[in-house]
């Protein structure tokens, strides 16, 4: 009811042409600002809506980006001059799903743009997953990075002096480096509060990386991992025989020159087997051809984890991929550890009215156009699209994005072209005006750019008072209060 008023009253009041297209963009991460500059600058009559669940836009780049990464925020500046633009707004704590759905937004804008990206994680599906101490390394990133959602978490740094990663990508080293890094060092970063206090008292002394594959397989990017062989007094433990390579190693190897140079990397920091770790000395364990195989239960601390049983690996080429994949070989050991961070994974969360490939975990789509179902026979959902990790997978840096809204928004052009998206009735949609009269009619306390500003400025005033470039605001009620001040 309230979105046919919406519509009806929207509609008696505008009387644009239809060159004028309103798109809506659901998430203000990289994708969402990458496809809104590109929208804006292709299409001089466009008018661009971003909105996002979070009061705080700029998505992964602020929650997700390591907090000694300073260099790679800087791409906010640029997202804030797409926002500042006449013909762009940021919309705050809208949630899709609850404050809206998305065919209420289908029938609000000529075309709807999904960019909200992976907020869940992949699951081992393995016994005893659900052990306290066990967190996905998501939550941890969330947790030291200040997003709202995982304030709260509270990791055990103090019971035990052994932490285990399962998973060898750069996510996987981040967390490894701030388990690791110096605190005096974190302290002049904008890391939360309340992860700076817990890792001022952590425990943690030693670090077990965990990989199925071997060092000529591993993930990480060289940049990534000469940052965390920088660290001061860290030893770096690797057996021997995990950096041995074989023949189809040689060739892999061979054939590509950043693996190559990771393994060149690992094997001159891999600590001589006759040097001795200094008392205190923090220790990091890069362990190959092991895959997790099922959690340990504490004797001591019921429902608590106290290690990990991994299961030997081989190699073996699979058939169909021509990939080396691993292997078990029946041969199993444990690890002690009382943490557990899960690096396997992001994965997309669908919501109603969403074609879902739940087997890849993305939408089903041709070059950015949503289509009807996961199958040859499938037809273009008119007005639909998808971007970033939603469209392609939890893959690539921050500037894949980039070229992922170009052929999204080359699929945009091309439908506004055909007429495809665009109301050939000469009555254009109700766009902002009919979303914003929606939401108040359900009380959704919006926040806008201004209201972020707000908060960017807040932040950044209280940083200044310990030396560090923000501190940020950590709490759904903090984040609210200071926006609508």
């Amino acid at each position: 009811m309230a979105l046919s008023k919406a519509l009806n009253f929207c509609r008696s009041v505008s009387t644009v042409s239809s060159e004028l297209l309103r798109v809506c963009i659901v998430g203000s991460g990289p994708a969402g600002f990458y496809t809104a500059d590109k929208i804006l600058k292709a299409h001089e009559g466009a008018e661009v809506d971003i909105v996002d669940r979070l009061p705080t836009p700029f998505g992964l780049v602020r929650s997700g980006v390591a907090p000694d990464h300073p260099e790679t925020k800087i791409v906010t500046n640029q997202f804030s001059r797409v926002a500042q633009n006449r013909r762009c707004s940021f919309i705050g704590n809208v949630s899709l799903g609850a404050s809206i759905s998305l065919a209420e937004l289908r029938e609000l804008y000529d075309a709807v743009v999904l960019s909200y990206g992976a907020e869940s994680d992949q699951a081992l599906g393995i016994p005893k997953e659900d052990l306290s101490g066990i967190y996905a390394a998501r939550e941890f990133v969330w947790w030291y990075n200040g997003h709202p959602d995982c304030r709260n978490l509270a990791p055990d740094l103090k019971s035990s002096d052994t932490a285990v990663i399962i998973g060898q990508g750069n996510v996987a080293l981040d967390v490894a480096r701030i388990l690791l890094r110096p605190t005096s060092e974190l302290a002049t970063t904008d890391i939360s509060f309340h992860a700076l206090a817990a890792l001022s008292e952590s425990s943690i002394r030693k670090v077990y990386l965990v990989g199925r594959r071997g060092a000529a397989q591993a993930a990480f990017t060289a940049k990534e991992l000469r940052e965390i062989l920088r660290i001061k007094d860290l030893s770096i433990e690797i057996r021997e025989a995990d950096l041995s390579k074989t023949p189809a190693d040689e060739e892999e190897l061979k054939n590509n020159r950043i693996k190559r140079r990771i393994h060149e990397l690992l094997s001159k920091a891999a600590t001589p087997a006759t040097s001795v770790c200094n008392p205190g000395q923090k220790e990091l364990h890069f362990v190959f051809f092991r895959k997790p195989d099922r959690f340990l239960e504490s004797d001591c601390r019921s429902g608590h984890v106290a290690g990990l049983r991994v299961e030997r690996t081989i190699l073996k080429e699979d058939v169909g991929s021509g990939k080396q994949i691993a292997v078990g070989t029946g041969l199993f050991e444990e690890m002690e550890c009382g943490l557990v961070l899960k690096s396997v994974g992001y994965k997309s969360i669908p919501v109603d009215g969403l074609p879902f490939d739940h087997r890849k975990g993305i939408v089903p789509n041709v070059r950015g156009r949503v289509l009807s179902e996961a199958s040859e026979d499938a037809q273009v959902e008119k007005g639909l699209y998808v971007c970033g990790w939603l469209k392609r997978g939890p893959t690539g840096i921050i500037a894949t994005n980039l070229y992922c809204a170009e052929e999204t928004v080359a699929s945009i052009s091309e439908d506004v072209e055909r007429g495809v998206v665009t109301s050939r009735s000469g009555i254009s949609k109700p766009g902002r005006e009919g979303l914003l009269q929606l939401l108040d009619s359900r009380n959704v306390k919006i926040v806008p750019f201004g209201g972020w500003e707000k908060i960017d400025s807040e932040e950044k005033r209280r940083g200044s008072l310990k030396n560090k470039p923000r501190e940020k605001l950590t709490s759904w009620q903090d984040l609210l209060e200071v926006a609508t001040k």
